[in-house]
């Protein structure tokens, strides 16, 4: 007998199988019973019914293992455990559990082949009625998204089968469906499909009914099947024509209506009647309308009614893009992207995002100055376009389309001679063999171009979309051309983006991915570029970071075909979980799972913690991209510029405060911003006359709303500006002098004592530091004070800079005491002065860092502690992560503060959102920022004087101070933590384990960047902290 497994070919393994029995894609629109109810928008009004809700569930190991017949309404389930659609099966506990991966393949590759034993299968079923009114309709079952392909079954019979997991599907089942009873629709959903092989995007590999289910009512036999609306604009982008297209059955009377922005008045209506036409159009011209832009999204609403019975709406926001004279341009005007890559992720539910949690996310950028986002890598959740139309947002609309994995399998082919070539000449080897898998196969033709369909036919209608994105990290091939050319035959009003089209062939734009801030000043000056650039992802906020956004920003408007750019990415991907022994919760990332292989925490790069609280780079983004920005100031007047691309300043009010060393001053009040300030305008407004020879005098501006937005409240900060207009930093604050008073100094073995009449030291003459410092009969150092230069390494610093100081076995330096000297600076005895040469170095390398550290103690209760170091010998780190003092204190200095910056965490090149002021801290934790991989963090920059305050009301004063006895900015850390502990952790509850009841205060003259290295640039050179001869000089008192 001659038989085989299987018969044929699965549908799921077989790239030439898109789709069984779908519906055309088409414009993502509810319909209605009449234009009133259409005009609601509400879904619950719709001819439609939610099938969302409680499901029953099976999961077997494989589709062949998964039961027969299951969809059959004989078939007993009774058995079978409740699942919440929409969701995510791993998420709810079942099979292998969330994997992550950002670049490779979880399964063997053999395209369009996979796993036919080890392929996860989820059967759904659940049970339904027909409503009445839907009798006589045509019944639609409609999928908003399924991960990653399936089939359904109606009463028993197979309906058809799609895959594409981002992209909607729907089926006509009026003939599988029983009207006077109830109805079983079974689905049966498989976790591995050959679109997997097109889904390889940086996220968790989740799996199930991760969105919606509707079943639809249309008319039967004479409806709207679609609408296609365009605006076009005159050469002056003031008149307008409004396109409607009308894809029809049947035969009837179309009404369309365009009503004002309240839906009250009817500023156009037309009428056609049609037989037997496939599509009818409409042309209505409409003078003046206002413009739709993310700084003005003015919506205009039509209507779209056949027979007076069957009736669509849309929101119509007037406007038109272009790239024009080299530029992206809407409405004739340069636009400059200030904006995000979003994933869509929660942290309880993954891709099965709840409306509410949406909405609260662009609320969040709107507080944030984000007027953009890029839809990585697939296209969401449809409700957020209808959001970035109302709310204003520039949208980049990216088809569901990645297969870098493939990279990876190319770079294994490599010869070992290959793989020794320059990164850029190895990568386009890789690159090139890449991409003949899949992208410049014309095999794989049809799955690329049905991708650009569903993408397009869904979202064409939003006038938030302004650029169409053919995918990302797929390389570049035929495949790409001929999406490129399917979308513009169908839409030939928006350009088309796609950054591995490196040259921009075919691309209307060029596209980068987290070059260095030369690379886009080259490419700003260069002549010959005659299409803007975008940079698709930059500044790759990957926990403690990023650092020196404000430099992309300030290229971003110097070069005007640097259009601007999208952070990556909006928020950490991690999944809230328990340690299995402690019960203690966390937010899991790659490999917390059993989930091999991995990428490990490469999945935190968000500007939000994982539950979408925003995290200090969030902070700095917004200042970086703030649309108001300070150019310069005289002792009179400020110089401001407008960086919004269409609207005034007219919206907001400037307030004004003046701090003298850090304290707000009775100087408050409002400064007049010049009127009808337009876009990259600059103006002058007047400032308050002040004179303080020997404080430091700041002005602070702060630019907020004067009315109330849907999104921000009245008095909202949008922008702040801060400039000194004083010379001085401030005087040193110096203990008072004590009149007739010397130091006693004892030995006592290898410890010298040393006591003024307000303060009172110990030094080790054997290890060259300061043992104990006692003020009031409060004891300061609960360990010694000694240099250091280490730093736990950021995400950023691991890749690049990191891995150096690592390599040079930094981590291990430690000082080693060669001489010691003390004596009197004078016959008063009123400063001792210690002597102290060190050497800092590591063990198996030569290296080292010789130092010179003098000590003065002097009468009034300070010392005053010099430091000189020459770094010496082979194989130096490039760069040190930090140069200054540690030490720990007792619990008891738990109250802190400081004039600096603040309120948050600062380091050199992520420090502008953070204001000048006096701070005050009550809890050393709450200087803490707990990130979700834990590393560096709770430095403060430009910090003047910190004050470490006892509880029984004594204070030590930290200042350092310049060669000419002058006050000097440092930077300082305090934190329950060790270095140590911060780096070996995996997870903040693994850190508070190791939790001290000591504090750790560090004292640092200079601190090492942040960059982005961790994805990116690393620290630039202008905020390195190069590996250099050094000296400084603190003051304790």
């Amino acid at each position: 007998m001659d038989s085989s497994h299987p018969k044929v070919q699965p549908d799921w393994s077989n790239h030439k199988v898109l789709h069984r029995n779908t519906l055309p894609p088409r414009a993502h629109l509810f319909n209605y019973a009449s234009a009133v109810d259409a005009l609601s928008y509400d879904a619950t009004k719709a001819k439609s019914l939610t099938l969302s809700g409680s499901w029953k569930f099976l999961l077997a190991k494989n589709p062949f293992e998964a039961p027969d017949g299951f969809g059959d309404p004989s078939f007993d389930v009774s058995s079978w455990d409740d699942i919440q659609v929409p969701s995510i099966w791993q998420l709810k506990g079942y099979g292998k559990g969330p994997h992550y991966t950002n670049v490779p393949y979880p399964i063997p590759v053999d395209p369009p082949h996979v796993p036919f034993d080890d392929n996860e299968t989820g059967c759904y079923v659940r049970k339904f009625s027909i409503p009445e009114s839907f009798h006589d309709k045509q019944l639609r079952l409609r999928f908003e998204g399924v991960d990653s392909s399936f089939h359904v079954w109606v009463n028993g019979k197979e309906v058809g089968y799609h895959q594409g997991s981002r992209n909607p599907s729907e089926f006509d089942i009026t003939s599988f469906i029983t009207l006077d009873m109830e109805n079983v629709l079974a689905v049966r959903v498989y976790q591995w499909c050959d679109g997997t092989y097109m889904e390889d995007q940086d996220q968790w590999w989740f799996n199930g009914i991760f969105r919606d289910v509707y079943l639809l009512a249309f008319p039967k036999h004479s409806r709207i099947e679609d609408i296609y609306v365009q605006t076009k604009l005159d050469t002056d982008y003031e008149d307008a024509v409004l396109q409607v297209q009308v894809d029809v059955i049947g035969s009837g009377k179309l009404e369309l209506v365009l009503y004002d922005m309240d839906r009250t008045t009817k500023l156009a209506r037309e009428e056609q009647s049609y037989s037997k036409a496939s599509k009818v159009e409409f042309f209505i011209p409409v003078t003046k309308p206002l413009k739709w832009t993310a700084e003005t999204p003015n919506l205009y609403h039509l209507t779209v009614t056949l027979e007076g019975s069957h009736s669509f709406a849309h929101r119509v926001g007037f406007r038109q893009v272009e790239v024009k004279d080299g530029l992206l341009k809407v409405n004739g005007q340069r636009i400059v992207f200030r904006g995000v890559n979003r994933h869509e992720h929660h942290p309880l539910f993954g891709r099965a995002v709840p409306l509410e949690f949406l909405k609260r996310d662009l609320h969040i950028m709107k507080a944030h100055n984000i007027n953009a986002i890029r839809t990585s890598h697939q296209p969401n959740d449809p409700r957020l376009l209808d959001l970035a139309d109302e709310m204003g947002f520039w949208m980049i609309d990216e088809a569901d389309l990645e297969c870098h994995g493939m990279e990876m399998v190319a770079y294994a082919t490599l010869s070992a001679e290959q793989q020794t070539l320059p990164f850029d000449e190895r990568q386009k080897l890789t690159r090139g063999n890449a991409a003949s898998w899949l992208s410049d196969n014309p095999e794989w033709e049809e799955a690329y171009v049905d991708r650009a369909k569903h993408l397009v036919s869904r979202d064409k209608l939003h006038p938030s979309v302004i650029i169409w994105s053919m995918g990302n990290e797929a390389f570049f091939g035929r495949n790409f051309k001929a999406m490129y050319n399917w979308i513009k035959s169908y839409d030939s009003t928006r350009p088309v983006h796609y950054e591995p089209d490196y040259n921009a062939e075919i691309a209307d734009v060029y596209s980068r991915m987290y070059p260095q801030v030369d690379y886009i000043v080259n490419f700003g000056e260069d002549e010959s570029k005659t299409k803007p650039l975008i940079l698709c992802e930059y500044v790759h906020s990957m926990g403690n970071g990023p650092g020196n956004i404000k430099d992309y920003i300030d290229a971003f408007y110097k070069y005007p075909k640097l259009q601007g750019g999208f952070a990556w990415e909006w928020a950490n991907h991690g999944l809230l979980t328990k340690d299995k022994d402690t019960g203690e919760e966390y937010y899991g990332y790659g490999g917390d799972f059993g989930d091999v292989p991995n990428d490990g925490n490469f999945v935190m790069d968000g500007l939000l913690f994982s539950d979408h609280t925003p995290t200090p780079g969030l902070v700095e983004y917004k200042k970086a991209i703030e649309p108001v920005q300070f150019l310069s100031n005289t002792t009179k007047t400020a110089t401001i510029i407008n960086r919004y691309d269409f609207i005034t300043l007219n919206h907001l009010e400037c307030k004004y405060k003046v701090l003298i060393d850090g304290e707000v001053t009775a100087q408050i009040g409002y400064i007049t911003i010049p009127p009808g300030t337009g876009p990259g305008q600059t103006a002058e407004m007047d400032i308050p006359q002040l004179v303080e020879k020997f404080k430091e005098v700041i002005i602070q501006l702060s630019f907020c709303l004067k009315e109330k937005t849907p999104s921000l409240d009245k008095g909202f900060e949008v922008a702040f500006a801060e400039f000194s207009v004083s010379q001085s930093l401030g005087a040193i604050v110096r203990p008072p002098v004590v009149k007739s008073s010397t130091l006693r100094v004892s030995e006592t073995g290898s410890t010298l004592t040393i006591i003024s009449s307000s303060m009172s030291w110990r030094f080790s003459t054997i290890y060259g530091h300061l043992l104990s410092l006692q003020k009031a009969g409060a004891d300061f150092l609960a360990a010694p004070l000694h240099l250091d230069f280490y730093r736990a390494p950021t995400d950023n610093d691991a890749p690049q800079d990191g891995w150096d100081w690592r390599n040079r076995y930094l981590h291990l330096a430690k000082p080693t005491t060669r001489k010691i000297s003390w004596h009197y600076s004078s016959s008063s005895k009123t400063i001792l002065v210690v002597e102290v040469e060190q050497r800092i170095a590591p063990p198996v390398l030569s290296w080292a860092i010789r130092v010179q550290i003098t000590y003065s103690f002097n009468t009034d209760g300070s010392v005053q502690i010099n430091v000189k170091g020459q770094p010496e010998g082979h194989n130096l780190p490039r760069t040190l992560p930090r140069v200054g003092f540690i030490a720990e204190l007792p619990s008891t200095w738990s109250q802190l503060d400081w004039y600096g910056r603040g309120p948050g965490e600062s380091y050199r090149d992520k420090k502008l959102s953070q204001r000048f002021g006096h701070y005050t801290v009550s809890d050393i934790d709450d200087l803490w920022t707990d990130y979700e991989y834990p590393q560096e963090s709770a430095n403060r920059t430009d910090t003047r004087w910190v004050k470490l305050n006892h509880n029984s009301g004594t204070e030590i004063l930290a200042q350092f101070i310049d060669a000419d006895g002058k006050r000097r900015p440092f930077d300082f850390m305090a934190s329950h933590y060790m270095t140590a502990d911060i780096e070996a952790a995996k997870h903040p509850y693994q850190l508070r384990h190791k939790k001290l009841n000591n504090i750790v205060l560090r004292l640092d003259t200079q601190h090492h960047g942040l960059g982005t290295g961790s994805c990116g640039p690393k620290t630039l050179e202008k905020y390195a902290l190069k590996t250099e001869p050094f000296e400084f000089t603190v003051m304790l008192s």
